[in-house]
């Protein structure tokens, strides 16, 4: 089979599309023929050395994948061959096939295309997680989203409207405005034009924002961290503007709320159960119209390096894809 691997910690172009033996099913696994591929930021981080977790080598990138079970392996019960599911792995994804733990593949319907089944895992489950069991978000309470027209914040419009929050989103175009305003946002803020502290405090009437979902980073962050409300919560999901920043503590002190970091691949394996049911409610949500993935742009599988530069660059719109 074919599948991106990378040899050293280098730049994206550096990945080499190559043949790999073919994955042979082990008990409790299923084997999944990969029909599409979500593309997420940290990936490229991951092959570049710049991510949390560095895999020893060779290995292939890739958390979040859609296909169709090929072989089941012994003690798995609940699958079976031809089914169409999502799957979740650590690595292993930008590939034809995938070994995959049994109990992180889900079934889905045959409502919902691979290419948007392949994008609903991370980017949206992230958000759910943190919005969800990270920040415990209420009806009525003011959310605001950082990049929000990316494939994360976007997700994070669209599940905050599902739990009733009212959203902020915060973009530095128009254009990205516009995705968030479709997409469920209520009051929209083009961080590139106005000052954004002044903008918050009018927004939210002096108050500050209870809870802010922040994948920026930098001085987007400092902003930030000013501009909570009292019993706030300040969501760490990423840091896309490349600056990881430094907390002035004393403003948790004084304005009352919490710093909380979500990192929600270990999230799945420490809680897998919680991780499922997260799961059937988005796919729920999906079903029932209230989230959808916004497909930005589909790459081959040979063009990994393209789909990961336009990621890594700040230029999406909602997800990239890759198809085998």
């Amino acid at each position: 089979m074919k599948a991106i691997v990378c040899e050293k910690f280098a730049p994206v172009e550096e990945l080499q599309y190559k043949d790999v033996a073919d994955p042979e099913v082990q008990p409790g696994h299923v084997i999944v023929d990969i029909e599409a591929i979500g593309v997420n930021y940290p990936d490229g981080l991951l092959v570049q050395g710049l991510y949390q977790m560095k895999p020893p080598f060779p290995f292939t990138p890739g958390t979040e994948v859609a296909g169709v079970i090929s072989e089941v392996g012994e003690g798995v019960k609940h699958l079976k061959a031809g089914q169409r599911v999502v799957a979740m792995n650590m690595l292993n994804g930008y590939a034809d096939k995938i070994l995959q733990p049994a109990q992180l593949a889900m079934p889905i319907p045959d409502s919902i295309p691979s290419e948007e089944a392949a994008g609903l895992i991370t980017a949206h489950a992230t958000a759910h997680h943190a919005l969800k069991q990270r920040a415990n978000i209420q009806p009525g309470e003011t959310l605001l989203v950082t990049g929000a027209a990316g494939g994360t914040g976007l997700a994070a419009v669209q599940i905050g409207k599902a739990m009733g929050a009212k959203v902020i989103a915060v973009c530095s175009t128009q254009e990205k405005l516009d995705i968030a305003k479709a997409n469920g946002a209520d009051i929209l803020i083009n961080y590139s034009d106005t000052d954004l502290k002044a903008a918050i405090k009018e927004a939210t009437d002096g108050k500050g924002a209870d809870v802010v979902y922040d994948v920026v980073g930098g001085v987007t962050f400092d902003v930030l961290s000013r501009s909570m409300a009292w019993n706030g919560r300040l969501l760490v999901i990423g840091f896309a503007s490349g600056t990881i920043p430094k907390l002035p503590v004393n403003l948790t002190l004084v304005k009352g709320y919490s710093v909380v970091g979500v990192f929600w691949g270990t999230f799945t394996m420490k809680e897998p159960q919680t991780f499922m049911e997260n799961m059937q409610e988005l796919l729920a949500w999906y079903t029932e119209g209230k989230v959808k993935v916004v497909v930005d742009e589909v790459f081959p599988l040979s063009e990994t390096a393209n789909a990961l530069n336009k990621v890594m660059n700040r230029q999406v719109i909602g997800k990239v894809i890759l198809k085998p």
